[in-house]
């Protein structure tokens, strides 16, 4: 999966009231399915006391990972149009819970729907869209002295880093997809294969 792809750029939160019960959109960016579960589990807890927390996340995987709950609103009524807003909008790596305090008076399978999918698409607007290219992760360790070399291409290449300078030198690199076999090649040629080079 090396294409761009859609997702937010950061948190997003959204918060109106319809008809006495008060919605709050929570969206946030995720790498990975058990990061989506956490955030979810992070803000059910946080909004315990809530009527419904409601979860829907799209994670990039092979194959793309696709998950709601109507975390007890009437069947239809709450998940599925959660996610039918990521889905329209073409977002991925994205988990959004919509949290809701209950007012008093039933809105209906109809005005939950809308209701649901008004606070994703709020709160997405709130984190706004961005386009991002896969990433790719690995861990180089070297002495010292080819630390300078290594910090020389990481830097060359414009790749994330960090640096960790302790008995060995460790850095903990990010990289482009599409540049990642080629950062590491350069890095091995470099130090002659004295690299340690760990995906992950």
């Amino acid at each position: 999966m090396t294409e761009p792809y859609r997702t937010v750029a950061g948190r997003g939160r959204a918060e109106f009231a319809v008809r006495g019960s008060e919605f709050i959109g929570h969206v946030a960016p995720v790498q990975s399915v058990e990061a989506a579960e956490s955030v979810c589990e992070q803000i059910s807890a946080e909004y315990d006391d809530a009527t419904h927390n409601v979860p829907a996340y799209r994670v990039r995987a092979d194959p793309l990972r696709e998950w709601a709950s109507d975390a007890g609103e009437p069947a239809g009524s709450a998940g599925k149009p959660a996610l039918n807003v990521l889905q329209q909008e073409g977002v991925e790596n994205v988990v959004a819970v919509v949290t809701r305090y209950y007012g008093g008076t039933n809105l209906g399978v109809g005005g939950l729907a809308r209701a649901y999918s008004r606070a994703v698409k709020d709160g997405l607007d709130d984190a706004s869209i961005v386009t991002r290219e896969p990433h790719d992760s690995f861990t180089v360790t070297v002495e010292y002295d080819d630390s300078g070399t290594v910090r020389g291409i990481l830097e060359s290449a414009d790749a994330d880093f960090e640096a960790d300078y302790a008995s060995a030198v460790e850095f903990v690199v990010r990289v482009p997809e599409s540049e990642s076999a080629r950062v590491r090649d350069r890095i091995w040629s470099a130090t002659s294969g004295r690299a340690s080079v760990d995906r992950g």
